[in-house]
């Protein structure tokens, strides 16, 4: 990960993008670096957010198209997975599409958009909503606390 702090916004757009495609990665890392390093503030959380929502626009193609070799075997998403993501939006509506940024659950949840067949503008008004206030807080963090 250390790797794409020396590619600057770049590194970071990457970064975020993958890790919002259920891959194992952090882009917190690579944002408190270049904050650290003094970038600007809005640049590195306004790449950071799109990065991620574009990530998280991947999901929910894979949920939409369908595909459960491509999400069970490849992205490791399990049945179990997006059972649990089903019963979030059960009860709590699209509006949950809001925690897209937790670990564990943010993946399944926009995984499970796309099966739902979610309004695209609406998940990503939501998503991105959720992804901006999460990357605007830890900017927050590392530069104040």
């Amino acid at each position: 990960m250390e790797f794409l702090t020396g590619y600057g916004l770049w590194g970071l757009f990457f970064a975020s993008f993958f890790a919002a495609t259920i891959l194992p990665m952090s882009s917190e890392v690579v944002l408190g670096y270049l904050l650290v390093h003094n970038f600007n503030v809005q640049g590195v959380v306004g790449v950071a957010t799109m990065g991620n929502v574009l990530g998280a626009l991947v999901n929910y193609g894979l949920g939409r198209g369908g595909s459960r070799v491509l999400l069970e075997k490849i992205f490791r998403v399990s049945p179990a997975d997006i059972s649990k993501a089903r019963r979030r939006f059960k009860a709590h509506g699209t509006i949950s599409l809001l925690l897209s940024w937790v670990p564990v659950i943010g993946d399944p949840l926009t995984v499970v958009a796309g099966i739902l067949k979610i309004n695209l503008w609406v998940f990503l008004a939501l998503v991105t909503i959720g992804k901006f206030a999460r990357y605007a807080g830890i900017s927050w963090a590392v530069l104040y606390f």
